[in-house]
């Protein structure tokens, strides 16, 4: 079974990393993925994994980490609240700041006709039902429903009167900090603060008394020293206790204090506050940096309408996308995003599809037209009949891709995994060395001094700013590539991408739309004998050349149709004998023909076995595909490859007109593969771009599939790497170009925190540098990288 989990609490991208390590070496758990920059984690299990057990191991490594479980074979969920017990809901015991246990059932039922509101800050199922029972006691309240798992309340009122205020202030008597919205606003990320004065006050008050231990001297300068230092650092403190208990010895808290205490054994009071001072400062900054980060990665992906208006019995109710079934009739206003994904039953309008595919220019939608899930409608109401159900609608699919792109790391994120692993226990090894060695090898040596560099290098040794630059970096440039238009499916193709030398191409419906059009006409009065002649088949060349006649056709004018598999057909109009067919049904009759200028698909058309002349029918190439190309070979790829089933005369037509630099045609689909493995020889990196069911061979068995999200099947976008939702092949130099950037970053951020650290390193082993330096060579460099990630997102197109 595989299980999904959002873990909270996760403010250290090493200790993700150490907690991911832990999960896997248990029995039970196979290739478990914790994203530092996501907070999801995902595994694998043949056992039931029982949530409870679960939070206790991984709070056994990082305690202050709580997990709500997304999986579909979910038992219950396990919640911390704000007094800091735990709190099991469903069918479970809740334990709340009391101490005492309750039990409490949550109520998931619909409240017909009720108000809803979301309500945010709910720490366990239990403060919810004391929320929901104190709003049932007020007078003007019908019915109440609070939905911890979902944070919805739902109230039926008997006085509609200011009753938002009503009930914030009835919330704000029971629970602090919990804020209601209405529930139709759409979803808005929280900006992340930079400093907040309650949750560090005793920063504060350790800085104020820390200044004021200056004006004195002795004892009690020293008292308030102590005192200021306990202040500003006992989190810190606190974090290394645990971390002796569980025998972690690296840990940047437990390095951290021994660096201070070094600093405080000496006497030097000011120097160790200092440091817990700057390294609380940096640590402020790196969480603020690390969420603003993932904000802005997440407004990327705000794709999904969080409800839907169900048209019923001529009235309009709003549900949740996931509640609409298919075949049901939803109503979409101006400025409203499409919830699932339908067709157009009444209305026309144009829709905003940049947050989707990338595109700037909005697309029109009439009557029938496919709508998908995501895009926003501009101008105009429309009435759309769901086709398909939210979990497999178009907006569900790109927000699990991304989630879980971090599943699949790149070789540059699994490197710095191993360097981090080495780098910690080297540096703190190299100051033991660096307290022992002098004093032994060198002559008339100050020990504190000595001392003094130890605890330095001690500072310097977590490997923070390493291991947390790496997968922000990679996840930023996977939301940066889905703004364009293109999902990846994980880190390790997004890296992939920047290598690509070959992108090999099927043709119909990647490179030409699948759409057949009337290229050549001998004699312009055939066209209306060919619409007459085809208009009783189903053939799509048939309905290409009565498409192009544009014109009513009087059905009692044909007779005797007619249809010869695989040649063509015999009919009679205005009593005349009529036969339209290939070059070999010809040959039968005894027929000659002529010979088209056009390439394409050839219809011959005779009366009364006298020969008329032709139409010819062609696949329509679509407008992007000649940039697209030419786009590609801007971006480096050498070789550009078409595989087609098609005739040979009509691929390489083609391809000399669209500048494709080789072709392979008459192809079945077990030859695709054949051809792309051929291709694959000699250490190129090639990608297969496709979109048919025929094409989820091929997309799996080269180095990188792309799939067209649009257009394509299920089955091939599964089997893809990268999907393309605009349809458009010019997106695909866009990531590679995305790929190109992502990775330059990430090896300028590698680059940068190894050089700034060996170089403090170099610099404490001469004595010319302080703790200061060695902090900022921790907090510091970290927050740069942080924010040298973030360029990914604004990086223009």
């Amino acid at each position: 079974m595989k299980y999904k989990y959002k873990v909270n609490g996760l403010d250290c991208a090493n200790c993700t990393q150490k907690l991911e390590d832990a999960l896997n070496k248990k029995e039970e758990i196979n290739d478990c993925v914790i994203s530092f920059a996501t907070g999801m984690m995902t595994f694998e299990s043949n056992q039931e994994i029982n949530d409870n057990e679960l939070l206790y191991f991984m709070q056994s490594i990082e305690d202050e980490v709580t997990i709500d479980n997304l999986s579909t074979n979910k038992t219950h969920h396990h919640d911390e609240c704000s007094c800091g017990h735990h709190h099991e809901h469903e069918h479970h015991h809740d334990e709340c700041s009391c101490g005492h246990h309750h039990e409490h059932v949550e109520d998931h039922r619909e409240l017909a006709n009720s108000i809803k509101f979301n309500i945010v800050g709910l720490d366990c199922a239990n403060c919810a039902s004391k929320v929901e029972a104190e709003i049932k006691k007020q007078s003007y309240i019908e019915d109440a429903v609070v939905n911890f798992s979902t944070q919805k309340l739902m109230v039926k009122v008997k006085n509609d009167d200011s009753l938002m205020e009503k009930l914030q202030a009835i919330i704000d008597s029971v629970e602090e900090g919990v804020v209601l919205s209405k529930e139709d606003n759409q979803k808005i990320y929280s900006k992340p603060k930079l400093f907040d004065l309650k949750e560090n006050m005793e920063l504060v008050e350790g800085v104020i008394i820390f200044i004021g231990a200056h004006f004195f001297a002795g004892g009690f300068a020293t008292f308030l020293y102590l005192f200021a230092y306990l202040l500003i650092g006992y989190k810190v403190i606190l974090k290394a206790i645990k971390n002796i208990g569980r025998k972690d010895f690296l840990d940047e808290n437990f390095l951290m204090c021994l660096a201070t205490f070094g600093a405080i054994a000496l006497g030097d009071y000011s120097e160790a506050i200092a440091v817990m001072l700057f390294y609380a400062i940096g640590e402020i900054f790196q969480g603020y940096a690390v969420n603003k980060t993932r904000s802005s990665i997440s407004s990327l992906m705000d794709i999904k309408s969080e409800y839907a208006t169900i048209v019923k019995d001529d009235q309009m109710i709003q549900v949740t996308p996931e509640e609409v079934q298919v075949g049901d009739t939803i109503v979409v206003k101006v400025g409203e995003k499409v919830p699932l994904d339908g067709k157009v039953i009444k209305g026309n309008s144009m829709l905003d599809t940049a947050s989707l595919t990338g595109e700037s220019v909005p697309r029109s939608v009439e009557v029938g037209d496919e709508v998908l899930s995501g895009v926003v409608n501009l101008n105009d109401v429309i009435y759309i009949e769901v086709t398909k159900p939210y979990a497999d609608s178009t907006v569900s699919r790109i927000i699990d891709l991304v989630e879980n792109s971090a599943s699949k790391k790149a070789k540059i994120e699994k490197f710095i995994t191993r360097f981090a692993k080495v780098y910690t226990p080297t540096v703190v090894g190299l100051a033991v060395l660096l307290l022992i060695v002098p004093m032994i090898i060198l002559p008339n040596q100050n020990f504190y001094d000595w001392l003094y560099r130890a605890c330095t290098f001690l500072v310097v040794s977590c490997p923070c700013a390493l291991v947390i630059s790496v997968p922000l970096g990679l996840y930023a440039g996977i939301g940066k590539a889905s703004a364009l238009g293109v999902l990846v499916k994980g880190g390790n193709y997004l890296e992939l991408l920047k290598d690509i030398d070959t992108v090999v191409f099927d043709k119909t419906g990647t490179l030409t739309k699948g759409e057949f059009e009337v290229v050549e006409i001998s004699d312009d009065y055939l066209l209306e004998i060919g619409a007459y002649g085809e208009y009783m088949s189903n053939h799509p060349i048939a309905r290409s050349i009565v498409k192009a006649y544009n014109k009513g056709i009087d059905s009692t004018r044909i007779e005797d149709f007619k249809e010869i598999a695989g040649k063509g057909l015999s009919v009679v109009i205005d009593q005349k004998q009529y036969e339209l067919g290939n070059e070999k049904y010809f040959h039968e009759l005894g027929i000659e023909v002529s010979h088209p200028q056009s390439i394409g698909t050839i219809v011959h058309i005779a009366c009364q076995k006298q020969y008329l002349g032709h139409i010819v029918v062609a696949d329509v190439i679509k407008e992007s595909t000649m940039p697209g190309i030419q786009d590609l070979k801007k971006a480096h790829v050498s070789n550009t490859v078409m595989l087609t089933g098609d005739h040979s005369t009509v691929a390489r037509d083609i391809a000399s007109k669209i500048g494709i630099d080789q072709v392979y045609s008459d192809l079945l689909p077990q030859d695709k593969v054949t051809q792309l493995e051929k291709l694959m020889g000699n250490d190129h990196v090639v990608a297969f771009v496709g979109d048919g069911i025929n094409d989820a061979p091929v997309l799996a068995r080269s180095d990188i599939g792309i799939a067209m999200g649009g257009v394509g099947s299920d089955v091939a976008i599964e089997a893809a790497d990268v999907v393309l939702m605009s349809d458009d092949i010019t997106s695909i130099a866009k990531a590679i170009q995305v790929s190109h950037y992502t990775n330059f970053i990430l090896k300028e951020n590698v680059t940068f925190t190894l050089l700034i650290k060996i170089g403090v390193l170099v610099l404490t082993l001469f004595g010319l540098t302080n703790m200061w330096m060695g902090v900022f060579a921790d907090v510091g460099v970290t927050l740069i990288a942080i924010c040298n990630s973030m360029r990914i997102l604004y990086k223009k197109s």
